[in-house]
């Protein structure tokens, strides 16, 4: 079974400019590297937050991606 496809004239998706892809790039981009560290880099003596309640909540996750835990 074949389909035929009709082009529809003007039918051309616009293209986004950078200035507003820009932003959420870089938000995207710090909230992965806030998150990789927070699950693959915090370990207790290097934390920047005091306390295991971090490494406690993301101890599964840890071990899930094959971060080295212990």
């Amino acid at each position: 079974m074949t389909h035929a496809v009709a082009d529809v004239p003007g039918a051309v998706p616009a293209p986004i400019p950078l200035r507003e892809i820009a932003p959420w790039a870089l938000f995207a981009g710090t909230g992965l590297l806030v998150l990789l560290y927070l699950v693959g880099l915090d370990q207790g003596v290097t934390s920047l937050v005091p306390g295991e309640m971090i490494h406690e909540f993301v101890h599964d996750g840890r071990h899930l991606l094959a971060f080295p835990c212990h």
